[in-house]
């Protein structure tokens, strides 16, 4: 069960919730068929509790969100983009372990 701290994006709320965010974001493109993806989750529902306030955990369903998807030349899943005022800081592809991807969320703080 995902955590109730990370928000779905959609094309009609991605400027909202990740462009105009004032705290760092970290948007992960899934979709449920990976398994990659699915390692990555808990991962992600963990830092949205820990993280709760300091950074925005994201998450936008390549399948349902083609649009943002491609906006992002997302080509593999999972691919975690993380922003910072509105601009992209930095891009992964492939799950990463819980320490890499604090790593990067406190370096944006």
């Amino acid at each position: 069960m995902a955590s109730d701290k990370i928000v779905l994006l959609t094309d009609e709320s991605y400027e909202n919730e990740a462009v105009k965010s004032d705290t760092p974001v970290l948007i992960d493109f899934y979709a449920d068929w990976c398994g990659p993806c699915r390692m990555v989750a808990p991962v992600l529902d963990s830092l949205a509790e820990k993280y709760d306030g300091k950074v925005k955990i994201c998450k936008v369903n390549v399948d349902e969100q083609r649009k943002l998807a491609i906006a992002h030349k997302v080509m593999s899943i999972p691919t975690l983009i993380f922003m910072n005022n509105g601009e992209v800081v930095e891009r992964v592809t492939g799950a990463l372990p819980q320490a890499s991807i604090e790593e990067k969320l406190t370096a944006m703080l």
